[in-house]
């Protein structure tokens, strides 16, 4: 049977403790029987168990998103190599991992499931699998560009890690992306996810008026203000292990120009430029909460509050306020007669106004000033995703040529 191999990032020391002194079945039963059952066929499965949670503890500490990514892919990659393929993660060949790739792009029906399922609960004490967990999502589509790049980049890191520690002499992943069949050279013109003009103003619009009959809906408004206004990854605003976004964050400078501090990605700092759009939404939002219009520099308060319960809130509470507000636009847009839109704007994510909001000022901003508000640590990635004034221009060029 499957068994999900890896709990939270939070049970992850205790998995690696009940690992090494044995004690594995009083906790965590059904995975317990699971390494027994493979150790028949396959002795080293206890030490690649150990090292995949070691490998997860390490990075897994940088970010809660880090954590989720590398889990779901390593995880599978060793029940794969486990249960298929009957060899240790750590003795794979080049044509091992060609095959695994193979697999991902058309896995078993067996190993899908057509709804994400929860790994492990608590009952009586002992963490109780799943029976219906399974590693894969069943997709009528081959996984995007995305999805297997996620899967190198996380098999790389792996192979690189066990390289440094002295468990393995060789990386074959670079070799197998190289000459990956399912990978598509990039196009010249790739331009980001992003919302029409018209659905960003139903978003904002219908999610502002919907705040009169329902003034919790202020916490979506001043979401959405945040994600679009100040490029913000949802992660940026969420509350973290290592980082709690709270009011204090906001600051002002000597010359009265205000700045929002976020952690981003690899836990670096940054200052965010806040316009005066923004500032009108966060004084509506601050106000809401009983606050000052303006932060003050000793406010402990979260950046975007719960209802119950006390800190910030999780990446998974503020993407659904976002898609709560997608939702009420959608249904506006069908209602007005624009359904291309409404059908366009159901794909749409929460990541997409970060894209949404940095294209449109890309027309009017200096791209180092752009580039630093995002984030970037190259200005070369400002310019490759938001930037298109070649392309324009060649567009411009080649449109009067003649037959």
């Amino acid at each position: 049977m499957l068994t999900p191999l890896v709990d939270t990032f939070k049970q992850l020391r205790y998995q690696i403790a009940h690992l090494e002194d044995g004690t594995l079945n009083s906790e965590y039963p059904e995975l317990a029987l699971f390494i027994d059952q493979q150790s028949l066929n396959l002795a080293e499965i206890s030490k690649d168990l150990s090292f995949i949670y070691q490998y997860l503890y390490v990075y897994g500490r940088k970010s809660d998103a880090t954590f989720t990514r590398f889990r779901n892919e390593i995880e599978r990659f060793a029940l794969w190599s486990w249960l298929i393929k009957g060899a240790s993660v750590l003795a794979l060949k080049r044509e091992d991992i060609e095959h695994y790739i193979d697999f991902v792009v058309e896995p078993s029906g067996d190993w899908c499931s057509d709804s994400v399922q929860w790994r492990f609960k608590q009952k009586l004490g002992q963490r109780i699998a799943n029976p219906k967990w399974r590693p894969f999502m069943a997709k009528e589509t081959k996984p995007s560009q995305q999805t297997l790049n996620s899967t190198f980049t996380a098999l790389n890191v792996f192979y690189k890690f066990a390289i440094l520690e002295e468990r393995s002499f060789t990386n074959f992943v670079p070799v197998v992306k190289k000459n990956c069949p399912y990978l598509v050279v990039q196009s010249q013109i790739n331009q980001p996810d992003t919302l029409s003009d018209l659905q960003w103003e139903y978003v904002l619009r219908v999610t502002e008026e919907r705040c009169e009959e329902d003034p919790q809906l202020e916490r979506n408004l001043f979401a959405l203000a945040c994600l679009k206004g100040l490029y913000l990854r949802i992660s940026e605003l969420s509350e973290r292990p290592n980082w709690s976004p709270v009011m204090s964050h906001f600051w002002q400078d000597a010359d009265g120009f205000w700045f929002l501090r976020v952690m981003g990605k690899g836990n670096k700092l940054r200052d965010v430029t806040l316009s005066e759009s923004f500032t009108a939404y966060l004084k509506r939002y601050r106000l809401y909460r009983g606050l000052s219009a303006l932060p003050r520099v000793d406010e402990p308060y979260p950046l975007i509050h719960k209802l119950r319960g006390k800190g910030g809130m999780t990446v998974r509470q503020i993407r659904r306020l976002v898609q709560q507000s997608f939702d009420l636009a959608t249904a506006a847009l069908h209602h007005d007669g624009f359904t291309e839109e409404a059908e366009k704007l159901m794909a749409a994510t929460a990541h997409w106004l970060r894209h949404t909001g940095a294209t449109h000022d890309a027309q009017t901003r200096p791209l180092k000033h752009l580039s630093e508000d995002l984030g970037h640590a190259k200005l070369a990635t400002t310019d490759q995703i938001y930037i298109q004034t070649n392309i324009k221009e060649r567009a411009k060029s080649g449109v009067k040529r003649k037959l």
